[in-house]
């Protein structure tokens, strides 16, 4: 069976970018319950957008997990773990309820055919959709074995792949980190909240 080119239904929705939805469902809810792998930092109480024209990435990886916020809350991640990466046209955009009302703040880069860049990049996102390839992709691997540097807990469910490949992503998350992140031709301005990256 090949798993080359993963094109869904619903505009290309992928969750966890493979496997049918009843499965992932069961196994995140089974990995967060048993105390899967947190994100490493408390998160804010808002979740941001992310979008790429193309995301190319190698030592992939993703499992279930937590991202805590300062208020102790637990919110369900997938963890994804990217060796390094190319996106370009890339897009962030966050909302915050302010007492002036409503206030975004949208972040561009990676236009004009030079590509944003991370190394040892991870994302704690809630939904992704998009057309993917992988190189070499292994579904339901123990997530304490995976290629990457950051591992999932010991009996939980996890795939790994040599190469990713992301064409027109929409990403929901809670957060990302990166040891190195380029932001080629960077642009950052305040919104009033209606303009997102989606």
């Amino acid at each position: 069976m090949k798993f080359r080119k993963l094109t869904g239904t619903h505009a290309g929705r992928i969750v966890l970018a493979a496997v049918p939805v009843a499965v992932v469902s069961t196994v995140l809810m089974a990995g967060v319950a048993n105390g899967a792998v947190p994100v490493s930092f408390a998160v804010s109480g808002s979740q941001f957008q992310i979008s790429a024209s193309q995301l190319d990435g190698t030592g992939f990886s993703q499992y279930a997990g937590v991202a805590p916020d300062t208020a102790g809350k637990n919110h369900q991640v997938a963890i994804a773990n990217i060796a390094s990466a190319n996106l370009s046209d890339l897009c962030q955009s966050v909302v915050t309820d302010t007492p002036m009302g409503k206030v975004g703040l949208l972040i561009t880069a990676g236009g004009n055919g030079k590509p944003a860049s991370a190394t040892d990049l991870q994302i704690g996102m809630t939904d992704l959709k998009g057309d993917a390839d992988f190189g070499n992709i292994r579904i339901g691997v123990d997530a304490s074995t995976v290629n990457t540097a950051h591992k999932g807990g010991a009996g939980d469910f996890a795939q790994d792949a040599d190469t990713v490949k992301i064409k027109n992503l929409q990403q929901t998350a809670w957060s990302t980190q990166a040891s190195v992140f380029t932001l080629t031709g960077m642009h950052v301005q305040l919104t009033d909240g209606a303009k997102g990256c989606f």
